[in-house]
Parts: C-alpha cells; sequence; structure tokens
C-alpha cells in the first residue's frame, strides 16, 4: 500500500524556543502539548500534514526500548543527546496493525504497535483527548532515522483551520530528504516501505514516491549542490534525514516575510531555504505549490 507523508518528528532542545523560532518564519504553532512516556510536542499543522516540533520534557517517564516494542522517547531521547533535527518519518494510515503486519510480511523490521492518548488545546481554549495507534519501522543502517505510521482516532478534534494558516503561506510538506553515502543500497528497504514500482534510482540518488509527497536519498555531494553552503553540524555519518521541502500558496510573499524580519535564507532555481543552525538542525527549503 502507497502511504502518504504525514508528519515529521523535529527534535529540538528547548520547545518554547523553537516554537518561537518557527513563528519568526512565519508558521502558526499549537498550544504546547505532553504524552505521557516522557515527550512534549507544538505542531505546525498544514494542509494535510504536519511538522511536530518535540522535546523530551519528563526524561524519568521515558520507558526503555525492549525487545519487540519500539520506544518513541528513548529513541528521541537518545537522538536529542547528539544533536538538534529531523529525527522520524511519518506516514498515513487507517489502520496501523494492518500496516505493521504487512512491514513485518516484506521482511522489515517491526515491533508492536503501541496505542496512547493526549490532551489537545483547540483554538478556543477548551481541552479535548485525541488519540493514535503507531506501527514503528528501522533499518540498522540507519541508526539515526525511525519510521512509523500514524493512525488517527479523532482527526475531528485534531484538525483545525485555525492552526492551518500561516503567514508564509505554507501548504503541505512536498518532500523529505535524506542523506546517504549509497542512496542506491536502500532501494529495497523503501521498496518494501512504500511499494517497488514507487521506488526509482537516477545519477546517484534515490526517489520514492508516496501518496503525499516524496522522499529522496541523495549523495553528499548532490545534497550540497542543492543547498549552497548548507552543510549541516554534526551530522552522523550514517543516512539521515537532512531537509524537507514546503510548498507555499506564493514565493514572493513567502521571501518578502522572511525579508521583513530579518529571516537569513539562501534562493537558487525559484525556492527558497533556511540552513540547518537557523532552522534547528534540518534545512527547511521553500517552493511554490505548482513545482515538482
Amino acid at each position: 500500500m502507497k502511504r502518504g507523508i504525514d508528519h515529521l518528528v523535529l527534535s529540538v532542545a528547548d520547545l518554547e524556543a523553537a516554537r518561537r523560532r518557527y513563528r519568526s518564519f512565519g508558521f502558526t504553532t499549537t498550544p504546547r502539548a505532553e504524552h505521557p512516556f516522557g515527550t512534549a510536542n507544538s505542531l505546525v499543522q498544514l494542509g494535510g500534514n504536519f511538522l511536530e516540533l518535540l522535546c523530551v520534557d519528563a526524561p524519568d517517564k521515558v520507558p526503555p526500548m525492549t525487545p519487540g516494542h519500539f520506544s518513541f522517547g528513548a529513541f528521541n531521547k537518545r537522538y536529542a543527546a547528539r544533536r538538534q533535527g529531523m529525527s522520524m518519518l511519518v506516514l498515513q494510515s487507517d489502520d496501523a496493525r494492518r500496516d505493521q503486519a504487512e512491514f513485518a510480511e516484506k521482511g522489515l523490521q517491526t515491533y508492536a504497535p503501541f496505542d496512547f492518548s493526549r490532551q489537545a488545546t483547540l483554538p478556543d481554549g477548551s481541552q479535548v483527548t485525541v488519540s493514535f495507534s503507531l506501527a514503528f519501522v528501522t533499518e540498522e543502517r540507519m541508526p539515526e532515522a525511525a519510521f512509523f505510521v500514524c493512525q488517527q482516532h479523532a482527526p475531528e478534534y485534531f484538525w483545525k483551520p485555525e492552526y492551518q494558516r500561516h503567514d508564509n503561506g505554507a501548504a503541505d510538506v512536498v518532500e523529505v530528504v535524506m542523506v546517504a553515502d549509497d542512496p542506491d543500497s536502500f532501494g529495497e528497504f523503501f521498496a518494501r516501505l512504500e511499494g517497488e514500482h514507487n521506488v526509482s534510482a537516477q545519477g546517484g540518488a534515490l526517489a520514492v514516491s508516496t501518496a503525499r509527497g516524496r522522499i529522496s536519498m541523495l549523495t553528499p555531494e548532490l545534497f550540497a549542490a542543492r543547498f549552497p553552503d548548507a552543510a549541516i553540524a554534526e551530522a552522523p555519518a550514517t543516512p539521515h534525514f537532512a531537509a524537507y521541502r514546503v510548498a507555499v500558496a506564493d514565493l514572493n510573499v513567502t521571501e518578502a516575510l522572511f525579508v521583513e524580519r530579518g529571516v537569513s535564507f539562501g534562493k537558487s532555481r525559484g525556492r527558497l531555504w533556511i540552513n540547518a543552525p537557523e532552522a534547528l538542525g534540518a534545512v527547511i527549503e521553500f517552493s511554490a505549490a505548482h513545482a515538482g
């Protein structure tokens, strides 16, 4: 089954500072929320997917990894001890248990499905309960990256138009960019994750088509050519998430906002990007909604 990009987990050291930084880029952020397993988040809701700014809020509540059970908190705690950046890619699901069974059948490294609930604050200030089911996938050659599917059980409480309007015109995450020395060697992994007909290799790069957006895996050289002067400090030697692209309604409006707010950015071939140090560990690229 072809699954679309649901959201990106962006590990940050200071959640309130990250919310301020993202608001300076023109994003609207949701109120802070807490998970029962030691992490806290704030979201940037887009048209149909979102960004999750995440910090380890209560280390003593983080459950350890155990055989057959993936700990979201433990993975991000370990990640945060090394650096800030994008730690996980999440795909959409309408049945996490079915997806876990399919992943296992295809030979991917899977874990028991995980269900949880948390409180969410609506635009009017009221509190509601939102619930999710997750199914995780890892690959031993990618210790600094993890994947999972997310099934929402109360989407009517989650998605709110007030949270989906952004001064920078952001509409959707349309691409996630990974960096690896040998992208071609990960073709089989992504074929099992998204279907072999959705994976292609060309010129040293790997392209994975999803039901919403795409995943690109580039060599360090191709990444540097796409994002000049955007080297990521403390980037791991193993494959990792290095950038993501957001489609915006009007790129000229986005650029004008950055200039007005003093946001440092690069510009080339009809795209803008904010380098990793300013964007808390992962390059954010912006393109017009009609761009490929």
